[in-house]
């Protein structure tokens, strides 16, 4: 059933489709997928090829748009657009603490997420296509974790796409999790150092806060527990272009004075709470170190081992000296499953998930030495959560595929430059530049 509505200028159709939760297993138990379908209310009746969107995460439901904003604005020129809801996101039979447990206990439930990689939502794309474009190949736009599953698509089933587009998403090929996070780590603090050289008065107000926290027990009002590590994690802004201001007006309120002394503020906290809570994609830290699993080596909370190597992030340090503050981000710990009242139940589900050793390959370096699909991917030059060597690294290994690196936006640099950038790398996945 498919329903149509308006907005101004453009036509949206509400798309559902029933695919197999194990692809491997057709004849198997089902899922639903919903996308949304886009196109410009004067191309309504026209055949038009098809681009579908792939949103970063994992875990996040397809941009809602109002309108033609960002990108969207340039693919409607020429595309008829599926904007995905990729499974368990969204409103395609979304996994969350609520919905989890239908699966049975922690074992079951990590059984399940297995099955909510780059792979299986490629196959469900495959699934899809046939219905929605008759069988013709599509174009592809993956944002960020979007473009992880391009790369798959382009490993597993090239045959299905007439072009890919690939912003800020070009993963390593083989990198275990532990060395994207030994990757991450300087960067992140490169870009907490430029943060603190932009708003040096910064520097004071996070380290305030962060003593507070350790002397206090602070609940926000959603129920998570703010500690100074969950507090450090704030630096998740930091990476994309408006970050390091939104976290710089963030600290400037954080405090009142109250007839107890000074605390932290109501605005204060209803942001945090707004900015840390995994109530919304819950998939993001449930599977987030699951997508570079590729061999039986186990995840086992990479990001907080590897953080241990690198002491000047430890809070008890720096509190017991004078220097700044250093905010993490782009990384989970096996206390968020703690602190967050959201992904709490799901605690012995992670754990699960963190000890797997059946990981397969998502990617094939040999058919992607093959490529005959025409493919440009955006790499920004110092991306805090895509690492740029890594990226560039994949770039090479892939016939054809011709790179734009700037350091003119961060990483949400297809929503902020909106339609120049995607214009930009169609131009140049069609040779045009």
């Amino acid at each position: 059933m498919t329903a149509s509505y308006r907005q101004p200028g453009l036509v949206l159709t509400d798309r559902h489709f029933t695919v197999p939760l194990d692809h491997d297993d057709p004849a198997g138990e089902t899922i639903e997928l919903y996308a949304r379908e886009v196109v410009a209310s004067d191309k309504a009746h026209r055949d038009l090829p098809w681009l579908v969107y792939l949103q970063g995460g994992p875990g996040f439901g397809a941009q809602r748009f109002i309108g033609r904003q960002a990108w969207l604005a340039r693919a409607l020129e020429e595309y008829r657009v599926l904007l995905l809801d990729q499974r368990g996101t969204g409103h395609s039979t979304p996994a969350n603490r609520q919905t989890l447990p239908l699966r049975g206990g922690p074992a079951e439930q990590a059984d399940y997420l297995t099955h909510f990689r780059a792979d299986a939502i490629v196959r469900d794309c495959e699934a899809i296509r046939p219905t929605v474009t008759g069988g013709a190949p599509w174009t592809v736009l993956g944002q960020s974790f979007g473009g992880f599953c391009t790369v798959n698509y382009l490993s597993t089933a090239p045959e299905g796409l007439s072009a890919a587009v690939i912003t800020g998403g070009l993963p390593s090929l083989d990198a275990h999790a532990d060395d994207v996070y030994r990757a991450a780590y300087p960067r992140i603090e490169r870009k907490v150092s430029a943060h603190y050289a932009r708003y040096p008065q910064d520097v004071e107000r996070a380290r305030r806060i962060a003593e507070h926290l350790a002397q206090h027990a602070v609940v926000l009002p959603g129920g998570y527990r703010l500690t100074v590590e969950a507090f450090q994690s704030l630096g998740i802004l930091l990476g994309g272009s408006e970050g390091s201001h939104r976290l710089h007006h963030l600290l400037e309120h954080a405090f009142v004075r109250t007839p107890q002394g000074p605390e932290l503020s109501d605005a204060f906290q209803e942001e945090v709470q707004g900015l840390l809570s995994y109530g919304g994609h819950p998939l993001y830290a449930l599977v987030h170190e699951a997508i570079y699993g590729q061999d039986t080596r186990p995840t086992a909370w990479s990001a907080e081992r590897v953080r241990a190597e690198f002491p000047q992030f430890d809070p008890a340090k720096t509190l017991a000296g004078d220097g700044p503050l250093l905010f993490t981000g782009e990384t989970i710990h096996p206390w968020m499953f703690e602190c967050d009242p959201a992904l709490r139940p799901l605690r012995e589900t992670a754990e699960l998930l963190a000890a797997r050793t059946d990981w397969r390959p998502l990617y094939d370096r040999a058919r992607l030495a093959a490529n005959e699909v025409p493919v440009a991917a955006a790499v920004y030059h110092d991306d805090m959560y895509v690492d740029t060597a890594h990226s560039l690294d994949t770039a090479r290994a892939v016939r054809g595929l011709r790179t734009w690196v700037t350091d003119e936006f961060e990483h949400d640099g297809v929503r902020a430059g909106g339609p120049r950038v995607l214009d930009r790398l169609l131009a140049l996945a069609r040779d045009e530049v």
